[in-house]
C-alpha cells in the first residue's frame, strides 16, 4: 500500500514557474484553501491558472490576501475562469493589460476539463454562437444547428479539496463541494489533494469513494487541522 500523506510545504514544492495549475472550488466551497495560502508564500511566477472563479477579495471568509499576493509581481500571468467580477483587484489588473484571461462558459468549461481526463480530443456545443467565444474557433453545422468545437483543458497540477480521505487519496466530498473536483483530478499529471480530515485505509465505504486515489498523487492536511488531531 502507498502512503500519500505529506507536508503541505513539501506538496507545494514540486509547482514550478510556467506550469498550468487547475484550481478547484466553487468560491470557497471546494477550494484548497490551505494550498492556495502556501502557494501564495512562493516565488514562482507566469503561472497559469484553470477555475471556475478567481476568489472574492473583500470577504473576510475567503483568503483575500493569499489571492491578491498570488497576482502581484507577474506570478500568474494567465488566468481560465467562468466568472472574474467579484474579485476588483484582478480585474484591475485585467484592464491595465497586466493579466491575459479567458472567460468559458461554466458548463464548456467543465466539459473541457472532463475531455481532458478522458482522452477525448474535443467536443461540439451550442454555447456561445454568435457571440464573442466564436472567435478563433472552428464551427460545424450538425441536424442543421451550428455548434463550436471546443478543446480539452489539462494542467501540470491539480490543487483539489475534499471532506475526508484515506492515506492513498481515496477521498469523499460534502455536498456540492465536489464541484469542480474530481473532474480536475482527471485531467492533470500531478494531483495535490487537500483535506479537512484523514482517516484509517478501510473506513471509507468503497462505494461512498468520490475520487478514487489512482488520480492522487499527495494527500495534505493542512497544519491547523493536522494540530486539531493531534490534540483529540
Amino acid at each position: 500500500m502507498i502512503d500519500k500523506v505529506t507536508r503541505l510545504e513539501t506538496a507545494v514544492d514540486s509547482i514550478r514557474s510556467g506550469s498550468t495549475i487547475m484550481v478547484g472550488g466553487f468560491t470557497i466551497s471546494g477550494c484548497p484553501l490551505g494550498l492556495l495560502r502556501e502557494l501564495s508564500k512562493r516565488p514562482v511566477n507566469n503561472l497559469t491558472t484553470i477555475s471556475e472563479d478567481i476568489g472574492f477579495a473583500n470577504t473576510s471568509s475567503f483568503p483575500a490576501e493569499a489571492i491578491r499576493e498570488l497576482f502581484t509581481g507577474g506570478r500568474i500571468r494567465r488566468v481560465c475562469a467562468s466568472f472574474i467580477g467579484a474579485n476588483p483587484f484582478v480585474n484591475e489588473l485585467i484592464q491595465k493589460g497586466e493579466l491575459e484571461y479567458e472567460l468559458i462558459p461554466q458548463g464548456t468549461l467543465a466539459e473541457r476539463i472532463r475531455a481532458g481526463g478522458s482522452g477525448i480530443g474535443g467536443f461540439y456545443t451550442p454555447t456561445g454562437i454568435g457571440t464573442i467565444a466564436e472567435k478563433g474557433k472552428e464551427k460545424k453545422v450538425i441536424h442543421g444547428k451550428e455548434y463550436l468545437l471546443e478543446l480539452p483543458l489539462r494542467a501540470d497540477v491539480a490543487l483539489v479539496k475534499a471532506y475526508k480521505a484515506d492515506s492513498m487519496g481515496n477521498a469523499v466530498f460534502k455536498y456540492s463541494s465536489a464541484n469542480f473536483n474530481p473532474l480536475m483530478a482527471m485531467a492533470a499529471d500531478t494531483v495535490i489533494l487537500e483535506v479537512e480530515k484523514l482517516v484509517e485505509l478501510g473506513e471509507i465505504n468503497p462505494e461512498l469513494v468520490q475520487l478514487p486515489g489512482i488520480f492522487v498523487d499527495q494527500v495534505v492536511l493542512p497544519e491547523r487541522r493536522a494540530a486539531d488531531v493531534q490534540q483529540t
